[in-house]
C-alpha cells in the first residue's frame, strides 16, 4: 500500500544537483505507488521562526501567514518526510532551514506527528564526507526529537556544477531510498 510522502527541497538550482537527486527518488517512489507531493522551499516565501509561541491559535500553524502554512498540513498527514538540499557553507541552506525551524509550531501547537518515516538526501562541493555533518547531524536530531524513523540517507560528496550527479551514483542510491519507505 502506497504511503504519502512529503519532499521538501531547499535548492534555488532548478537545474542542480540536488534537485536531479530529489526527481530520481520521486520517480522512483511514485513508481512503487506513493503519493508524492514536492514543496520547493526556494520558490517560496517562508520566513524563520519569531518564537512568539502563538502557533495553532489562528487555525494554522504559523500566526505569521506565509507558505509554510501550506506546507503544514501536508507534513501533518504525511506518512514519509523527505528533506533534499545541497550544503551551502558546511550547513543547512537558509531556503530550506526556515521550514526545519517552524517544524517548532506543530510540536508547540500539541500536533502528534511522532511516528513518521523521515530521509534525507543531500549533496556538496567538497569531496570530504564529514562537509555533509552540517546537514546531516541537525536533521538525524530533528527526527528523534519529533520520534520520526530515519529510513535513510542519501549523501554525494564532490558534485558542483549542474550534472556532476550524473558522474557518480547518487541518482541510483535516491532512487533506492524510495525501496525503504
Amino acid at each position: 500500500m502506497g504511503k504519502n510522502v512529503v519532499v521538501i527541497t531547499g535548492s534555488p538550482r532548478k537545474n542542480g544537483n540536488s534537485f536531479a537527486l530529489t526527481e530520481s527518488f520521486i520517480k522512483a517512489a511514485e513508481e512503487k505507488g506513493h503519493t508524492v507531493t514536492r514543496f520547493d522551499a526556494a520558490m517560496m516565501n517562508i520566513g524563520g521562526c519569531r518564537a512568539c509561541e502563538t502557533c495553532f491559535r489562528t487555525g494554522k500553524a504559523c500566526s505569521f501567514d506565509d507558505d509554510f502554512n501550506t506546507i503544514a498540513p501536508a507534513i501533518l498527514a504525511a506518512d514519509a518526510i523527505v528533506f533534499t538540499m545541497p550544503v551551502y557553507w558546511y550547513s543547512i541552506p537558509a531556503q530550506i532551514k526556515g521550514v526545519i525551524d517552524r517544524l517548532y509550531s506543530l510540536v508547540i501547537g500539541g500536533k502528534n506527528i511522532a511516528g513518521k518515516e523521515c530521509a534525507l538526501i543531500a549533496c556538496c562541493e567538497e569531496k570530504e564526507l564529514s562537509v555533509l555533518d552540517g546537514v546531516r547531524i541537525p536533521m538525524e536530531r530533528t527526527a528523534a526529537l519529533n520520534q520520526w524513523t530515519m529510513v535513510g540517507e542519501v549523501l554525494v560528496p564532490g558534485v558542483l556544477n549542474p550534472g556532476d550527479v550524473n558522474k557518480t551514483d547518487g541518482c541510483r542510491q535516491a532512487a533506492a531510498l524510495a525501496d525503504r519507505i
